[in-house]
């Protein structure tokens, strides 16, 4: 077998006969018996590449107990010095290993990394360029001694180098063994190739669950209210602060921006915390069918009326009741609610006496409610005993950094949700932090769990992204702009309503300055000029390193 006395091969290749791992009948060649051996334990080993160590090492034994190429090794670039480095070996004891380190060009095995030509040494005593650095020639056989290596490659790139010793007088021709050793090579770039996207995912992962463990750090986390921004850190103290009085707090913000999740932290840090918590969106609800809803009715009340029905109000007796889109609340109600805050009783409808209750009132809405009183849509009365504890959530393009947090979350969620293991690519984040996202929180968990479904290959990278928010704009934009009417111009106020994600383009450099130029460096004006929000023209300053 050659195996240059190393005795416990050959008990290893009895093992592997007795296992059945060779053909069933010897053919007439041994030697292709012998290879084909080689490579269906290679084909198995690759199934098994994310021990690389232990992978690595196995193929390397394949190939002295049955082909007889001895001292397999296989060097990589160290990170930190740059040379040649013995990573993975077998037949080399750790003093060999410590021993086998080249420059890049040094020796023979150097000068098939820089080159990516094959050498094949037959004689190494009568080769100048064989350093015998790491085995000492006195350690080898007293006959002839060759010595092979393989550039490793990947995508044409030589990533490492695949050597191994070998006796000259051996019956197995070289041009058989260097055809073994090119596919070896090949199987060992590609186990390395997959432990490298392994270790890439798996330290991405490590980054996001410590970003996330940071996030859950944060005194809103617990009520599922995430962010980092000094805006949104202002809402959640002013929020602390006011969540264990009896005052009435009134939500402001945008759709999507999680009024209602603030409404449920204050319940949940007031002492009200184990009493109900209920909520009513006063815009869902037909105006003939809030009142019942809110107050109750008695049996027979009205025409359906079969039997009596507490309302909200009653149901939220001793805890918190949340009323959102408090705007679009009818006259006649408001007035009933004010009495409610007046006198902490209801009337059920068809009901002849006041039934205390105590409950603390949350409302929310994405109107300008001192407008809504303005134009006679909203008592004045109310507004004052609703406006006791005012809290403005804002809108996510104006939380700097916390779209980035949020989109780590939901790719979190969204992966144990769907049995997936996605990961955020080059570009991904950067798109997101650029949009400005007119559907706020809402959107953006939605755009998230889209990518997480739809990307292909388990990364969603920068043209997902710029696919799925293209298609976002549009769909915003068509909702903005009715058939009826004619588009309004780029500076109406539906316009501004809806910042459409534009990818940033190279080519743009020089008419950005230009319009920071011509504005005297003014960004807002600049912005305005060209068609961009002044957060994606101070994207494009940090992108295009102007």
């Amino acid at each position: 077998m050659g195996n240059d006395g190393n005795p416990e091969d050959v008990s290893a290749m009895h093992a592997i006969t007795e296992a059945g791992n060779t053909p069933a009948a010897a053919s007439e060649d041994p030697q292709r018996d012998q290879e084909i051996t080689v490579f269906l334990e290679m084909a198995k080993l690759i199934g098994r590449s994310l021990d690389t160590e232990n992978a690595i090492h196995r193929i390397l034994g394949l190939l002295s107990q049955l082909l007889g190429l001895n001292r397999g090794r296989v060097l990589l670039p160290d990170p930190v010095s740059g040379k040649l480095i013995i990573r993975h070996a077998y037949g080399l004891t750790e003093s060999e290993i410590a021993r086998g380190h080249y420059n890049l060009g040094e020796g023979v095995t150097g000068r098939v990394f820089k080159t990516g030509q094959v050498a094949l040494i037959q004689d190494i005593d009568n080769e100048p360029e064989y350093l015998a650095r790491a085995v000492d020639r006195s350690t080898l056989p007293q006959e002839t001694v060759a010595y092979i290596a393989v550039p490793i490659q990947r995508d044409r790139q030589v990533v490492g180098v695949l050597a191994v010793h070998r006796l000259r007088r051996r019956q197995r021709s070289f041009h058989a063994d260097l055809d073994v050793l090119r596919v070896v090579a090949a199987t060992i770039g590609q186990i390395l190739h997959i432990n490298t996207l392994v270790a890439e995912r798996t330290a991405e992962l490590v980054t996001e669950n410590r970003y996330l463990k940071n996030v859950l750090d944060t005194q809103g986390s617990v009520y599922g209210v995430l962010g980092e921004s000094s805006a949104i850190r202002h809402v959640l103290k002013q929020a602390h602060r006011v969540a264990d009085t009896q005052a009435t707090v009134l939500i402001t913000g945008e759709s999507g921006t999680g009024k209602e999740k603030l409404a449920r932290m204050v319940h949940m840090a007031s002492q009200r915390r184990d009493m109900p918590f209920v909520c009513i969106n006063c815009a869902a609800i037909p105006e003939s069918l809030l009142e019942s809803e809110l107050f109750g009715h008695e049996k027979g009340a009205f025409t359906g009326a079969s039997h009596a029905k507490p309302g909200k109000i009653a149901q939220a007796d001793g805890g918190t009741l949340f009323l959102d889109e408090i705007g679009d609340m009818p006259l006649e109600l408001q007035s009933k609610l004010l009495r409610v805050l007046q006198e902490r009783t209801i009337q059920p409808i068809g009901g002849m006496k006041e039934i205390p209750v105590d409950v603390r009132i949350i409302t929310a809405t994405h109107q300008n409610l001192q407008d809504a009183v303005n134009q006679g849509r909203f008592r004045l009365d109310l507004f004052y005993r609703l406006n006791v504890i005012p809290l403005h959530l804002p809108a996510l393009r104006d939380r700097a950094g916390d779209a980035r947090l949020l989109a780590r979350y939901f790719l979190s969620r969204f992966n144990h949700r769907h049995g997936c293991s996605v990961v955020f690519g080059d570009g991904a984040l950067e798109r997101i932090e650029a949009f400005d996202w007119p559907g706020n929180v809402r959107q953006l968990e939605n755009v998230i769990e889209r990518a997480v479904l739809t990307c292909m290959d388990g990364v969603i990278d920068g043209a997902v992204m710029d696919t799925i928010l293209n298609s976002e704009s549009r769909v915003v934009r068509s909702a903005f702009e009715p058939t009826h009417e004619p588009a309004r111009s780029d500076t109406g106020p539906r316009a501004q309503s809806v910042r459409p994600y534009l990818p940033v383009h190279e080519n743009e450099a020089d008419r950005i300055l230009e319009a920071l130029k011509r504005c005297a460096g003014n960004k807002t004006r600049a912005a305005l000029s060209l068609g961009l929000t002044p957060r994606q023209l101070r994207y494009r300053i940090q992108k295009l390193e102007l």
